[in-house]
């Protein structure tokens, strides 16, 4: 299910495989929802449901949720979508798939939701099946980013929009600052804690190596996209990418 690496990403001096990074979300799946609960001080849910809102999603409509994690974003889709409409979740990482599927029984019973295990790279659905689309810290850990943006073109339906939130590098030189501090004295520690020290040590690097606002809005338009905006969110640490089909 998982296509090889084209572009490896580093993680502290380790450079991943695409393999390497699916075992990886593997392994923090247990302590996922806590720590981004912890970490953002629980301004993930906002950002989260800004992405729904952005996305344009509408009772009744199918939606896909890119690199659905735990579930959170595509819970939110659900309960957009309504009963007459229907979400797919989908992630490579199975044990994070697991925990979704368990929330979605144990918060929403009823949720139009389908758990898809598969790759970002190579999308496993029709051209132009959806209606909407939302990734949630997703499209910075994929090998390709053009090759993700263009799947994600390929299974919108014309007219329809994604809204893709992720780190962002600052502009500032004091929200650079805070940004690196708070990534090496409260997020790596708190990893550590837990065992998960070089787990968690990823997201600095990946986040230097993440293409800034401007240059994200040039790939996705390069994909294909007829439209793209990107927004800084919480003061630049945060952005949403917001594609127009």
């Amino acid at each position: 299910m998982i296509a090889p690496a084209e572009n490896p990403v580093s993680v502290a001096n380790t450079v991943l495989s695409a393999q390497e990074i699916q075992q990886l979300f593997d392994r923090i799946a247990p302590v996922y929802d806590d720590f981004n609960q912890q970490l953002s001080w629980g301004l993930h849910r906002v950002w989260k449901q800004m992405a729904v809102d952005w996305s344009g999603a509408r009772p009744g409509q199918t939606c896909l949720d890119v690199c659905c994690g735990s579930g959170d974003l595509a819970l939110r889709l659900a309960r957009r979508v309504g009963p007459t409409g229907v979400v797919y979740g989908l992630d490579f990482a199975p044990a994070q798939l697991a925990i979704a599927q368990q929330k979605a029984i144990q918060q929403f019973r009823l949720a139009p939701l389908q758990w898809i295990e598969g790759d970002a790279l190579s999308l496993p659905f029709d051209d132009q099946q959806f209606d909407a689309a939302t990734m949630a810290y997703g499209l910075r850990n994929l090998t390709n980013l053009p090759q993700g943006l263009q799947e994600l073109q390929r299974v919108l339906k014309p007219g329809a929009r994604a809204a893709i939130l992720d780190f962002l590098q600052p502009q500032s030189d004091w929200l650079k600052r805070f940004q690196q501090w708070y990534l090496e004295t409260v997020v790596v520690p708190a990893a550590q804690q837990c065992g998960m020290t070089d787990e968690y040590a990823y997201i600095s690097p990946s986040v230097e190596r993440f293409p800034l606002g401007p240059e994200q809005v040039a790939l996705a338009l390069q994909s294909g996209f007829a439209h793209a905006k990107h927004y800084p969110i919480a003061g630049g640490l945060m952005g949403m990418l917001v594609l127009t089909r």
